[in-house]
């Protein structure tokens, strides 16, 4: 015990001088008390009160005198604001840095690994010294301060109610940034990290921080358990029947032991497949589901470890996707003739189509999609177009610069990711003649031959183009499969609102969500209903989750649904690491304070001196004490 307001000496001297003053009252003639009687009887009580023993009347002047030098040693004491050892100590100033990324969320402690945290963090609070300031922290893709930089423990408890769990894998060379600039230039600066160790490396931060004369302590989460999770989930029509689906689903076992499993598969909320897997240790497992029916906008994947053992990390048991949106096309196919051209379109019941000549052209209303069929017209229109075989009429241009013809070309190139070849076999497709054209800036050739592009994609007039520079009745390509798929993926590349359509965006990623042209405003809700305005630029809207799940975005009187999920990541590893370095030099644990150095004694001194003050006005009243 330390005394941190006046010193001992003088604690003393307010002591001995205000007890003397106590005593010389004590030491005066005490005057008996005037007692007012009606009645004669009444007399003979108070002659006989004078008749009392000395002893008795000066122990009731010693245990007053006792109670008045208790209250003044309180206040006296109280003046030196009592404190545990330690309390005087030079302040030092920490960053407590608190994961809360997905491998946060496991089960393997109680309550959980973040409720641990919590509880640690505590007692680094309540060990604070006099002249200690702390900042608390959440770390997972990003650091926020949950609170200032305060030696106020009720302000940092505060702070430790607002850590919430996160789907996101932390950062920690971003923490340690954050730290460094928080410290700079302030007295004993610490770091300390509040996690399972399931960190990434932070790079160059870790060296600074050390060069920069910071310790970095480390408080290790966890123990360990079994999980089964799922990494991987994705969902795709089939391209000739869109009411149906295939999803493709990857399961990780990143334990030690085999595992008995039960993956089970949602649509729209419903239950509509599951099946019973083993999946060994360290295995990773992609099961297919196919022709999926029954869902039309969501779907949800879940797995579940079964037996007596359960799964000790909840975040990464369920995935989320989105069915792509089943629109119906208008399309205007301007031809003199293709019966191949007519049959690929009509293998899609989504469709529309218009057929007229060139003398027609253009058929009334407004379309989606026209496509030219070795007919070019002098201006182009103001919709996406697909051009077969595009050779102009005589004095006119057309949407490429021909320079010649290809022989017998061969696709020996082919940007096999580009949605529009998704799902096709060209390699081996025989050709007779392909146009030689000059690519305009902007277009990309995504099949050709060595000499030259055979499939061409790029933007006219504003709006997408695709360029396939052969006549399909010139080749065998129409005789196979890989025709109407690249027909319908053209058109799809063009009404899909984003041509790389995925299922699901990752959570922690920035996200770029298509809206109606003209949008200004949008507005995000997140999984647990929370809404959140997000600004649009360039037609999207750009916005980021931190919780796996269905988000909706508002504009206006529309809404669109889409899914986010944890990313590939190491979250689903829940041995925690044994230990962590920083800097080239392993974290070590932190040096605590005791609790309580900051209870204010003083205090409770003075409520002690008021409870003696009440008990001696008890005494008094009733006659045990002068």
């Amino acid at each position: 015990m330390e005394l941190t307001g006046l010193s001992l000496t003088e604690v003393l001297t307010v002591l001995g001088g205000f007890a003397a003053a106590v005593t010389v009252l004590y030491l005066l003639k005490l005057r008996r008390r005037q007692v007012e009687v009606p009645f004669v009887h009444l007399w003979q009580q108070v002659l006989a009160e004078k008749q009392s023993t000395r002893l008795f009347s000066a122990l009731k002047r010693i245990l007053s005198w006792l109670l008045a030098l208790a209250a003044v040693a309180g206040l006296a004491g109280a003046m030196g604001d009592p404190r545990h050892e330690g309390a005087s100590a030079d302040g030092r100033t920490t960053v407590v840095l608190v994961d809360t990324s997905a491998s946060m969320q496991a089960t393997d402690v109680s309550p959980d690994r973040l409720g641990r945290a919590r509880e640690e963090v505590t007692r680094l609070v309540e060990g604070l010294a006099g002249d200690d300031r702390m900042l608390i922290a959440s770390m997972d893709a990003t650091t926020v301060p949950l609170g200032p930089l305060t030696g106020e423990a009720r302000v940092l408890t505060d702070a430790l109610d607002r850590l919430a769990p996160t789907d996101v894998a932390a950062d920690l060379g971003r923490g340690l940034r954050f730290a460094h600039d928080v410290l700079r230039g302030e007295p004993r600066p610490r770091v300390i990290l509040v996690s399972d160790g399931a960190l990434p490396d932070p790079g160059s931060a870790g060296a600074r921080l050390r060069e920069a004369g910071v310790e970095v302590d480390w408080i290790p989460i966890g123990v360990g358990g079994p999980n089964v999770a799922i990494t991987a989930f994705s969902v795709r029509r089939y391209p000739l029947d869109v009411s149906r689906s295939e999803v493709l689903t990857e399961l990780w076992n990143p334990g030690e032991d085999e595992a008995s499993i039960e993956l089970s598969l949602l649509g729209d909320g419903e239950v509509i497949d599951v099946q019973r897997l083993r999946i060994g240790a360290g295995e990773r497992l992609r099961r297919f589901f196919t022709d999926v029916s029954g869902a039309d906008q969501t779907l949800e994947a879940r797995v579940r470890i079964e037996g007596d053992v359960p799964d000790a990390q909840p975040a990464d048991d369920r995935a989320y996707a989105r069915l792509p949106e089943r629109r119906r096309a208008r399309v205007q196919a301007v031809t003199a003739g293709n019966l191949y051209l007519s049959a690929a379109l009509l293998l899609d019941e989504y469709l529309d189509v218009v057929e007229v000549t060139p003398a027609d052209y253009p058929a009334e209303g407004r379309f989606d999609v026209t496509i030219f069929d070795g007919w070019v017209p002098a201006t182009p229109p103001d919709t996406p177009v697909i051009y077969l075989d595009p050779r102009p009429p005589e004095g006119t241009t057309g949407p490429f610069v021909i320079t010649g013809a290809l022989e017998r070309p061969f696709f020996d190139r082919l940007e096999r990711d580009h949605p529009i070849l998704a799902f096709t076999a060209l390699g081996d497709v025989n050709v007779a003649e392909s146009l030689a054209v000059e690519l305009h800036e902007g277009d990309r050739a995504i099949a050709s031959d060595g000499r030259g592009p055979l499939i061409v994609v790029g933007s006219r007039n504003d709006h997408r183009m695709v360029a396939i520079l052969f006549d399909v009745r010139r080749s065998d390509l129409p005789l196979r499969v890989a025709w109407p798929l690249l027909l319908l993926n053209s058109i799809d590349y063009f009404t899909m609102q984003d041509a790389r359509y995925l299922s699901s965006v990752e959570t922690g990623e920035p996200w770029h969500l298509a809206v109606p042209t003209g949008t200004e405003e949008a507005t995000l809700v997140a999984p647990d209903g929370s809404e959140h305005p997000v600004p649009v630029v360039d037609g999207r809207a750009v916005a980021s989750g931190l919780r796996a799940g269905f988000y909706h975005l508002r504009t206006g009187d529309t809404e669109e649904v889409f899914a986010a999920n944890l990313g590939p990541s190491d979250e689903a590893i829940l041995t925690p690491a044994e230990v962590l370095e920083i800097g080239g030099a392993p974290a070590e644990a932190p040096e605590r304070g005791t609790p309580g150095v900051r209870t204010e004694i003083w205090m409770l001194m003075v409520l002690a001196v008021l409870a003696l003050l009440l008990v001696e006005w008890f005494t008094y009243h009733r006659r045990l004490t002068v």
